[in-house]
């Protein structure tokens, strides 16, 4: 780990960000009510994934923060707002 640089950080980033995007959208949008409510609760549910890759495999301190704070929820958040902006 101490040999890798930002660049090796990018593709698991986007993966675990696109990961709860794409499931959080794919939720809100066949979901009949409550979309943005399901669409953060898978947020959170693959952030809870994610805080338990983070105890198994080592990581540096900052990708752990960046994961966790800007892959999840705010990803799920953006997927609920695009599922729900289609009502009136």
């Amino acid at each position: 780990m101490p040999l890798l640089e930002v660049k090796h950080f990018i593709a698991p980033f986007l993966a675990h960000a696109l990961g709860s995007f794409v499931g959080s959208l794919v939720a809100a949008l066949i979901a009949v009510s409550h979309k943005m409510g399901i669409a953060l609760g898978i947020g959170a549910f693959t952030m809870l994934g994610g805080i338990i890759a983070v105890l198994m495999i080592p990581a540096p301190l900052w990708f752990v923060a960046v994961d966790i704070i800007f892959a999840y929820i705010p990803t799920a958040w953006i997927a609920g707002k695009l599922a729900t902006s289609g009502r009136g």
